[in-house]
């Protein structure tokens, strides 16, 4: 899609907890190194939710920040969108987790499930809400809680993962220039199985056996994922900027999932850009799925680095395996 569409985010607000893992901590007891992680995936540090946080209480944070840096209260709400793969429990969604905290009461919420494209498939809907006239202005959040989904012993997924969260107040602009400039989401399913956490669903159910076998922890193809990844990622890029006719001088910004630096900086050499001109905070956060692009956006927007009327590009991949790119003008 290459029609303006007249959708602009008034606020973002990310959240992110305070316990710090670093290298260290996996090779005190894993069979890894820093060098190991840091050559692999570019990861140095990520954070840990404490016990008493959890995905929907980090949205809660965000979606605070995000009120706040737009000037309103949770009553001038009228949806919220939580992209998660880490919801606080199966049933009901983590969405209507954040409305009660909130206390914006009684307005539709919902989740939306497409991992770390979520953000990006959650703006896209919340867009097509506003556009239709349906709703006026959307929370849109991305949260997860992911070093409860991944498995302590297995050093190929334990490292990669961090929790965070971020949210993004979504309204229709008055100005005919500031929106959507370009969307496009995907879906693979045949490649399902490359990252699914395999139980605990109606596939199959919790058990004895499903626990022992540790099949409620992430289970990941990293080869698999890594080779689409690049690809994809090349792909979606060049479609976003062939059909909107621009350059990549003419963004501002590239926003990427957070998910390994090669996969970042490959994308980043392969379009001429110079390193401040691709956001990385990997370093820091680690992969932390639905929150990663959304928490790149709130910093790049607090820090100066973006401004009204820029143009930037986000773009995702995804456990689906999905994918999402969508262009924006500030």
């Amino acid at each position: 899609m290459s029609k303006l569409l007249p959708v602009r985010f008034r606020g973002t607000g990310r959240y992110v907890p305070d316990a710090v893992l670093n290298n260290q901590h996996f090779a005190d007891y894993l069979d890894t190194s820093d060098e190991w992680i840091m050559t692999r995936t570019g990861i140095r540090e990520r954070r840990q939710a404490a016990p008493e946080e959890w995905t929907s209480t980090m949205a809660e944070q965000a979606a605070r920040n995000a009120l706040e840096d737009a000037g309103l209260q949770p009553s001038d709400l009228d949806l919220i969108i939580c992209a998660t793969a880490t919801s606080d429990c199966p049933l009901p969604s983590t969405a209507a987790f954040i409305q009660a905290t909130l206390g914006a009461e009684e307005i539709p919420s919902f989740d939306v499930s497409a991992a770390c494209a979520g953000f990006l498939y959650g703006t896209a809907t919340a867009a097509g809400f506003i556009c239709s006239g349906m709703y006026e202005r959307v929370l849109v959040v991305g949260a997860e809680t992911l070093t409860r989904a991944a498995d302590p012993q297995d050093r190929t997924t334990i490292v990669l993962f961090g929790d965070a969260a971020g949210a993004a107040i979504l309204e229709r602009s008055s100005s005919a220039e500031q929106g959507i400039l370009y969307y496009d989401m995907g879906c693979d399913g045949t490649k399902a199985e490359h990252i699914w956490i395999p139980a605990g669903g109606s596939r199959l159910p919790t058990s004895d056996t499903t626990v022992a076998e540790r099949l409620h922890y992430i289970r990941m193809k990293g080869r698999e994922v890594y080779k689409f990844a690049v690809n994809k990622l090349q792909q979606l890029i060049d479609n976003a900027l062939e059909t909107t006719n621009l350059t990549p001088d003419d963004l501002k910004l590239v926003i990427p999932h957070q998910s390994n630096l090669r996969i970042i900086e490959s994308a980043r050499v392969r379009m001429g850009l110079p390193k401040d001109k691709i956001a990385v905070n990997i370093d820091r956060f680690g992969n932390t799925s639905a929150a990663s692009v959304i928490l790149s956006l709130d910093e790049a927007r607090r820090d100066g680095t973006l401004e009204a009327g820029d143009i930037v590009l986000l773009v995702a991949i995804g456990a689906g395996l999905t994918w999402s790119t969508m262009i924006v003008r500030l």
